[in-house]
């Protein structure tokens, strides 16, 4: 009788074939896996860059001018304003200050800056709409509507929907909260139009709230000069100086928009004080600083002759608007 192995066939059956099906398995597994893990490496080394790029939009436009849904005939120029504003950045932007990490525009720095110095301006804004603006003298009621906007409005900027530092349950992110403010400012430009709200147009409402403004703007010149005493000129460059830049740029873009419109809102109060000139060269100087748009944003030495100084630059018109609107509170005083 033969005996198993004696037969050449034997041998391939029980050792040849079976250790080809295995080596033709694992290949197939190596020729599966490579491609597969050459795009997982292209998708992450182009995630971020090429997904921020999609998302980057800085709305510094400054002829920006508001929609009719925003604008009721017999409302508020300068609320319909800082509703679309909100509206834009929020519901036709992205709003990316409270991205989180693993999100494509979480590598952006200019763009959440620039949304977060636009806030910055919008809640004074509300604020002086709730104090001065938005009621009869100081001894009447607040506006609920103006109250509610104020309230949403505060919320900070970089809210989250979950904050395990501070909550291990889901909370209600920023932009939700800036979308209802949205709503409590059309409503109230609304009930405004149609004459069951207040925008009490006095000379001293006026002065307090550009007093305000101008506050804000040397709030906003003394942080500059703080970052150009600690950081310019240094060996190594300054990757800091474009989130200073483009934070004061929004809230100077939004305060440039702001004052424009409350011109038109005021058009009265100017013209009785003689100051629709003062008014339209401050507002040109406020155009300058908000158009200010440089490539690439550095923090050279001041005295230097070849690296430039963005921040001095922008504090430089900084002041200059902020003399100006001193000057126009000085006017409204007398």
């Amino acid at each position: 009788m033969r005996e198993l192995g004696d037969d050449p066939a034997d041998r391939i059956v029980g050792e040849d074939r079976p250790k080809l099906k295995g080596g033709a398995g694992r290949s197939i597994v190596r020729r599966t896996w490579k491609p597969l893990g050459i795009a997982f490496v292209l998708f992450a080394a182009l995630y971020y860059p090429v997904g921020s790029l999609m998302i980057q939009s800085i709305s510094d436009d400054v002829d920006y001018r508001v929609e009719p849904v925003d604008l009721p005939s017999g409302g508020s120029r300068v609320v319909g304003t800082i509703a679309a504003l909100l509206d834009r950045e929020v519901n036709q932007n992205w709003w990316t200050p409270n991205d989180p990490w693993f999100l494509p525009s979480a590598a952006l720095d200019n763009m959440p800056n620039f949304q977060l110095g636009l806030l910055e301006a919008s809640n004074r804004l509300t604020i002086e709409l709730v104090d001065q603006l938005g009621r009869v003298r100081g001894s009447s009621a607040a506006d609920e509507d103006l109250k509610e906007a104020r309230s949403k409005l505060s919320i900070s900027g970089t809210k989250w929907t979950w904050n395990p530092s501070v909550s291990l349950m889901p909370t209600t992110p920023a932009e939700s909260e800036y979308r209802a403010a949205i709503r409590h400012l059309r409503n109230y430009n609304t009930r405004l139009a149609a004459g069951s709200a207040v925008f009490d147009r006095r000379v001293d409402n006026l002065q307090v709230t550009i007093e305000r403004f101008a506050t804000d703007l040397g709030a906003a010149s003394q942080a500059i000069d703080d970052h150009v005493r600690e950081n310019s000129g240094g060996f190594l460059p300054d990757f800091q100086v474009d989130d200073e830049f483009y934070r004061i740029k929004g809230k100077s873009y939004a305060y440039y928009l702001f004052l424009r419109d409350l011109g038109y809102d005021f058009d009265g109060v100017l013209a009785e004080r003689n100051l629709t000139r003062p008014w339209a060269e401050m507002l040109g100087v406020m155009r300058s600083l908000a158009d200010l748009n440089p490539l690439i944003v550095q923090n050279g030495s001041p005295d230097g002759m070849v690296v430039p100084n963005h921040l001095l630059n922008q504090g430089f018109y900084l002041l200059r608007a902020r003399t100006k609107l001193k000057e126009i509170s000085n006017i409204l005083l007398k």
